[in-house]
Formats: C-alpha cells, structure tokens, sequence
C-alpha cells in the first residue's frame, strides 16, 4: 500500500506498546475494501458516513455468504477467513456517478444511513482489488457535519472516537468499522443476532476529552492504529462501548 491509503488495522496491544512483531504478519494480507457515495452537489455528513461505514462491516461480517466451513460454507466465507487471521485491513474509497454505478454491480452489500450510501465488498489480497475499485480514490475523503450531531442513546451502542486525534473521514470510517468489528466479536451469538435484528443501530461520536481516559481504561474493546497512515503507530483511536460489553476485558 501506498502512504496515502486511508487504511486502518487493529494491532495488539503488547505490540503496539512494545514494537514487536505482530504474528498476524505472517500470514497472507487481505483487506476489506469499502466505497463511500460521494456526489458532488449532495455528499453526505461526516457522521452519518462514519455510521454507515460501521454498519457496513457488520453486514459484511453477518451475512451468511460469510458464514460456514466445509459443504455449507459461503461463496465469501474464505476469504472473510483469510482477512481476518492477518491484520484486520479496511480501506475506504470514495465514488461518484458513473463510479459508483460500476462498483454497485461488484459482489457486495450497500448500506444506506440517513443519507450515506456505503457499499462493502468481501475482502481482497492488498494486491488483488477488482479493476473497477483499484482506481478510485482514497486520499481527500473529508466530510463535515452542517450542525454537531446529537448526544447518543446510551441503550445502543456508541463507537466513540479519540478527541485528540485529527483523522481525515475516510480515515474515521475505517477506524468506525473497527470499533463495530471488535465489539462484534466481543458478542455472543445471542447479542449479535439482537443486533443484526435492530439494523445494527449504533452512533459514532466524539468523546469529551474529559472521558476519554475513563473510556480507554473500563474494559471495553479498544482499536489501536497499526500507524500506517495519518497517525502514530499504537494509538487508540475508538473504544466500541456497546452495552452488551460493558464490564469485558479489553480486546486490542
């Protein structure tokens, strides 16, 4: 990949904090590629892309072409596996017009939030992206809000990012997914099926600075950047507070 991939990993947390190795290295690297609609005359809010970028990954990680081994293993159910035994790699593109009408016809799912659409295709090989992908865009994916969203239901989960981070939103989508991917993974099949019910509704916010050091240290999943693009290495980027979890040792 190229510095200016709006890529994202989890790393664990002793590597991060010590530098070594990550066994996760050694095996083949995939991605998980996912596009962003972004017209010109009406892109969506950054907030609202950042959600539906989360609730991308989870329908990815859902739905049954992911599921199964053996006889009754999905058509994307492999290379779901492959991704996700290495580092846990999404990138965030952007498309318009006739762009993102070539890439609607890819294999995939397209999530729609109130005005974000987000289509996510099963992963790759960082060096195999389908042609109708390859040449989209990554770097200057940036969004704005036309007003502060509002405070989040503390029922459903929150995804909250680190305030004193400044990431572009192709970068905070990425980082959004990973908080969905770890929280997803921190669920049994129960709370994932309660959530898959319920459209997989969650909210991405800014944590209060004040909170963020409360959030890092309650136990709850934390990402920490891989540091590959826009951020130093190790640094934690989201902590996945769904309500399900609170109280679960850390997963980095």
């Amino acid at each position: 990949m190229t510095s200016s991939d709006t890529a994202s990993e989890t790393v664990s947390e002793t590597a991060a904090r010590t530098g070594a190795a990550d066994p996760r290295d050694e095996f083949p690297q995939f991605v998980l590629p996912l596009v962003v609609r972004i017209e010109k005359t009406e892109p969506p809010s950054r907030t609202d892309a950042l959600q539906t970028a989360a609730r991308a990954v989870l329908a990815m990680l859902s739905d049954e072409r992911s599921q199964g081994e053996g006889d009754e293993e999905g058509e994307w159910a492999q290379a779901v596996r492959n991704w996700q035994d290495a580092r846990i790699r999404k990138v965030v593109r952007r498309a318009r017009g006739a762009e993102w009408r070539r890439a609607a016809q890819l294999p995939g799912i397209t999530v729609t939030g109130a005005a974000a659409e987000v289509r996510v295709f099963p992963p790759v090989p960082l060096d195999g992206w389908p042609k109708e992908l390859v040449k989209l865009q990554v770097s200057g994916t940036d969004l704005a809000d036309p007003e502060p969203p509002a405070a989040p239901d503390p029922a459903r989960p929150v995804l909250w990012l680190n305030p004193d981070l400044d990431m572009s939103a192709g970068k905070a989508m990425a980082q959004a997914g990973h908080g969905a991917h770890l929280a997803w993974w921190g669920l049994d099949e129960a709370a994932r099926a309660a959530w898959r019910e319920a459209g997989f509704a969650l909210s991405v916010r800014t944590a209060d600075p004040a909170r963020w050091a409360e959030l890092t240290t309650s136990g709850l999943p934390v990402v920490r950047d891989a540091g590959f693009t826009e951020i130093a290495p190790g640094s934690c980027t989201v902590v996945a507070d769904h309500p399900t979890l609170r109280g679960c040792p850390t997963i980095g």
